[in-house]
């Protein structure tokens, strides 16, 4: 059997739906395919599930402090694992139902639950049937990348998908990889009441942060009781009667109950059959893309985790407004536009955006650098939560924003005034002079800007 429709789009990730839905309110038809769950990860695997568990985490240690604010609970504070997996399970179950009800009632919108993969130029199989299409779309999203590691093969190991269908509580949860996914899993789990030790094969956690920035999360882990071992060379796994052994450097051993990987992600583009379309990857395995997300193949287009271009939910909507404002409002959006911003979802969390401060050193041109801890930020001392730091980076000349870090207390949302002027292409000065909220963490951000020095 064979249909042909005037789009394709592969993956019902954060990127694809919406385009589905412009596509389709313009009078294209439009064939979704999906093979597994509807929402993509951030839906099943990342955003909603975990961001769920961090806010079970954070009332767990808000309870732990309440006779510090003058709550006293009778009794000890305990943990009901089967709930809180049940609350985030239920979270990402309405997201996704959510979005495959969209789809499936959308007009003009088919959609096929499958593997899909490319047998020439604009033609994907699916199962028994053959599609074609005047364009298609990739929104195939990616995965948990698995190390090389000497004795990974024989060791059982969870991932930041896999981890979520544990129904108990690690006694020991062991992490390779202090960056993101890790640090955010290592402080969750620690609060539930697990034994958490992150091992870190860099120098210092986080590696792509200053490394005042790197630090500060660092204490902040260790302060609530997480082990941290970075530098960590020679990471070799292997099976134990406790549960699994993590050795590092010369002959130390770590054991544990499980073991969690993660140490970064790929992509899921190893079985499309991209070659028979003419859709060029790079070394990594990601999708090729210009700055219009266009691939090497006339009429494929490339959105979200796939092409390399973003990690983050975020990023992937974005890729969907530039391809939509390009080929349905006759725009001329760019990739390159895009101001980098993101977060780490520890507490307090890590609001980021444009260069971190050796990023910007590196462009050589002269700098303005701005810090404040967040123990002299009213609205943290208030709030009983001072730690981390506020850090701006500007160049000097033209008074532009380079980027920014505010790791405390709501650093998540604060960060947005600084990213809006670096959208807006304003001097700091516009933000500088603005006469913000009392009392918030944005307010110290003037203050912070009126505060920097020559760097």
């Amino acid at each position: 059997m064979s249909r042909h429709f005037d789009a394709i789009i592969i993956g019902a990730g954060q990127a694809g739906p919406p385009l589905a839905g412009r596509l389709t309110e313009a009078g294209r038809t439009v064939a979704m395919i999906e093979r597994k769950l509807f929402g993509g990860t951030c839906v099943n695997t990342g955003c909603m599930p975990t961001k769920t568990l961090v806010a079970s985490a954070y009332a767990a240690r808000l309870a732990r402090r309440g006779s510090e604010y003058g709550v006293v609970f009778p009794g000890q504070i305990s943990i009901d694992m089967a709930t809180v997996k049940a609350r985030a399970d239920a979270v990402s179950s309405r997201a996704r139902t959510g979005v495959e009800t969209w789809l499936r009632g959308m007009a003009g919108c088919t959609v096929i639950q499958g593997h899909a993969r490319f047998t020439a130029p604009r033609t994907v199989q699916v199962g028994e049937e053959t599609l074609t299409a005047d364009e298609v779309y990739i929104n195939a999203g990616g995965r948990a990348s698995v190390p090389d590691l000497p004795g990974v093969d024989r060791t059982p190991y969870l991932t930041n998908s896999s981890i979520l269908a544990l129904e108990g509580l690690p006694d020991h949860l062991v992490i390779v990889g202090g960056s993101y996914i890790g640090l955010e899993f290592a402080q969750m789990y620690r609060r539930f009441g697990a034994e958490v030790t992150v091992v870190e094969k860099g120098a210092h956690l986080i590696g792509r942060e200053d490394e005042e920035i790197s630090e500060a999360v660092r204490d902040i882990l260790t302060a609530e009781g997480v082990k941290i071992h970075t530098g960590a060379e020679c990471i070799r796994l292997s099976p134990h009667e406790q549960g699994v052994s993590v050795g590092v450097n010369d002959g130390a051993e770590i054991v544990g109950s499980h073991l969690l990987l993660a140490v970064g992600r790929r992509p899921n583009t190893d079985d499309l059959g991209l070659d028979a379309a003419g859709v060029k990857t790079d070394a990594r395995g990601y999708i090729q893309v210009d700055d219009t997300l266009a691939t090497s193949a006339a009429g494929v287009w490339a959105l979200g985790d796939c092409n390399g271009r973003g990690a983050f939910t975020h990023t992937a909507y974005d890729d969907f407004e530039i391809v939509a404002a390009n080929r349905l409002d006759g725009a001329a959006r760019r990739v390159s536009q895009r101001i980098t911003a993101y977060a780490l979802y520890i507490d307090p969390p890590l609001g980021r955006v444009g260069l971190s401060e050796a990023e910007a050193r590196k462009t050589g041109r002269p700098l303005l650098v701005g810090r404040r801890a967040m123990s002299q930020v009213g609205r943290a001392i208030e709030k009983g939560e001072t730690q981390g730091l506020m850090k701006v980076v500007v160049d000097a000349e033209t008074r532009q924003i380079l980027g920014g870090a505010i790791l405390g207390v709501g650093g998540d949302e604060a960060i947005h005034g600084v990213i809006d002027i670096m959208n807006a292409g304003a001097p700091y000065t516009t933000l500088q002079q603005a006469v913000p909220i009392h009392p918030t963490v944005s307010e110290l951000i003037p203050t912070l800007l009126g505060e920097m020095k020559p760097a």
